[in-house]
This record gives C-alpha cells, sequence and structure tokens, in this order.
C-alpha cells in the first residue's frame, strides 16, 4: 500500500527547560536523546517547540524582515559575496526561480556581524533590526548546542561535541513572491539536501514547505506557529557514517500569499575535517565515506553544478529555504 500523504507526520519533539528530560543522564534525557536521533535517522527531519522562545520575538524577526524587503533595490544589492554563491543577496530576476528572494548573513551569531550587515541596508542605523535578530541567534545558538548533546549521547559518545559542532553560523532571510496566476502549485525553490551539518527552519504563516518520504513521496509540512524544523543536512549524514538521513525538500507555491522565512545553518569552517568517529563504524555499519575537508566538498559540489543545466537553481537551493 501506498502512503497517505495526510497521515504522513514527521516527528514534533518538545524542548523545555522546565522538563526534567532536559537534565542530562537521566533516563528522560536519554529517552529525549533516543527521540531525536531516530527521528534524525528515519525522516531527516522534525518538528521542535523550544518554549524559550516566545511567539512575541518571532512576531518580531518577521516585522523587522518585511521592513528589509521594503528596501530598494540597489540598497538590497549591496548585500553581496562574490567568492560564495548563495550567501549574499539573491533577487527574483533569476528565470529559473523567479517568486524567490533572499539575504545572505554569514557568522550571524556574532553581533558586529549583523551590524555591518545593517549599516549596508540602513545607513542611519536600524538597532531595532539588530536586537531583534540578535535575541533569535541567541537562543538558537543555545538550542543547536542542545540538540548536538543530544546527537552525540543518542550515539553514546559523551563529551564528543567538538567533533560536530565547529562552525558559524549561516543566516538565510527568504521571501517568496506569490502565484496568484493559478490555482496550481510553482515551484519557488528546487529540491535539494543542505550542504551543511544541520537546519533551523522557521516560516510566518504560509506553508511552503515540502520533504520527501524515503519512498520517494512529497508531503507538505503545516508547522505550528510556534515551532521550527529542523533538518538533517549532508555534513551530519557523513559525520554518522550515514546513519541519519539526509532529507530532500523544497517549497511549491500556492495561493495569492507572500511567504517569508527564515533558516540558521550550522556551517563548517572550510579547514574542517569531516569524518565519521570510529564509535559508528563496526561490522554492521562498515566505514561508508572517507574522510574529507569542508571547503574540498564545496569546491567539488559547486564544479559539478557548473557543468549541469540546473546550476543556477542548485546555487539558489544551497542557500536555503
Amino acid at each position: 500500500m501506498g502512503l497517505n500523504p495526510q497521515a504522513f507526520q514527521i516527528p514534533v519533539i518538545k524542548f523545555s527547560k522546565g522538563l526534567k528530560e532536559l537534565d542530562r543522564g537521566t533516563e528522560g534525557w536519554n529517552n529525549l536523546c533516543d527521540k531525536v536521533r531516530e527521528a534524525c535517522e528515519n525522516y531527516g527531519c522534525f518538528q521542535l517547540m523550544f518554549e524559550e522562545i516566545p511567539i512575541q520575538l518571532k512576531a518580531e524577526i518577521f516585522s523587522v524582515i518585511r521592513q528589509l524587503y521594503g528596501l530598494p533595490s540597489d540598497i538590497k544589492q549591496k548585500n553581496v559575496n562574490p567568492t560564495r554563491p548563495g550567501r549574499g543577496y539573491v533577487g527574483r530576476k533569476n528565470p529559473v526561480s523567479p517568486l524567490f528572494e533572499s539575504f545572505g548573513i554569514e557568522n550571524a551569531s556574532n553581533y558586529d556581524s549583523l551590524k555591518s550587515f545593517m549599516d549596508l541596508m540602513w545607513p542611519n542605523g536600524h538597532d531595532h533590526f539588530c536586537q531583534t535578530v540578535s535575541s533569535m541567534m541567541k537562543l538558537l545558538d543555545e538550542l543547536s548546542h542542545l540538540i548536538g548533546t543530544m546527537i552525540l549521547d543518542g550515539y553514546g559518545l559523551g563529551e564528543k561535541l567538538e567533533s560536530i559542532m565547529e562552525c558559524e553560523t549561516l543566516l538565510r532571510i527568504m521571501r517568496y513572491e506569490t502565484n496568484s496566476t493559478s490555482g496550481e502549485s510553482v515551484k519557488g525553490l528546487a529540491a535539494h539536501t543542505d550542504k551543511v551539518l544541520f537546519t533551523f527552519l522557521c516560516e510566518d504563516q504560509v506553508s511552503g514547505l515540502e520533504v520527501e518520504t524515503k519512498n520517494g513521496q512529497w508531503i507538505k509540512l503545516s508547522p505550528s506557529p510556534t515551532s521550527f524544523i529542523f533538518i538533517v543536512g549532508d555534513l551530519l549524514k557523513a559525520w554518522s557514517n550515514c546513519r541519519m538521513h539526509a532529507v530532500n525538500h523544497r517549497v511549491m507555491m500556492t495561493g495569492d500569499k507572500e511567504r517569508y522565512s527564515f533558516g540558521v545553518f550550522a556551517v563548517p569552517m572550510d579547514a574542517s575535517n569531516i569524518k565519521a568517529p570510529k564509535e559508528l563504524v563496526d561490522e554492521e555499519h562498515p566505514q561508508v565515506l572517507k574522510e574529507f575537508r569542508y571547503k574540498d566538498y564545496l569546491d567539488f559540489t559547486y564544479s559539478e553544478m557548473a557543468s549541469s543545466i540546473d546550476y543556477h537553481m542548485h546555487m539558489l537551493s544551497f542557500a536555503g529555504m
């Protein structure tokens, strides 16, 4: 029998400082670690509820995002990164993705990086933008550390946190134009896996994110207003000796409402070596991939994409959701 799309749901996992399950080493903690690991292995993603992020903060960040997209085109185009495709401003002029527009802020957990971006967009200042984004990033950094610890404990790796958490944060702020000319779904962003460790995605009420199940069916996600989507990236799959599933995902637009979202990507340093810990390699799970350097992986990815007619779409895909 085929999968019933209406019945398919990705796991929902709740995190809260008030929960006893977050006391590391307890039975509740170990059970929660198993849930995170199993969700990453079986689905490649899960919906997470983190009560420490107030719903008002999410409302404020989408308010400043709308202000950002209200800026003139010549101002937006100051957000450039000539050496890294997809990490600067991407406009809607690209014919392969005419609905998609995005900004990139590298090292977004650093307040000075946010301020540098603000100075480009608002030369007269916009402190509320920096304060709002910084508040969100601090909470998501805390959540990243928490989930990273749970993944390690889920595999019984204890204190080897540095093996998967030596990374910086890339923030992508995204907008999708309305698709009011047809009642049918139109591709907002091509199907792809993320070329990072993992991603947090958050959308503002207008859905469109779809994930591909392991049997090849596309399922539209409708996360609650208070939740985020955690997505396993290619590098976490490689680190886990391919036990974890890097889920294929895309955006499909329907209807007459714009879609706003932001993605927080855990990006290793260029010189980082990606390899599976020896504890994850055994007779039942022989080593699948050789150790590789992150920068070499990116260079290979770019060169492979450049030889494809879908190069520009893949570059947009690398930019996020």
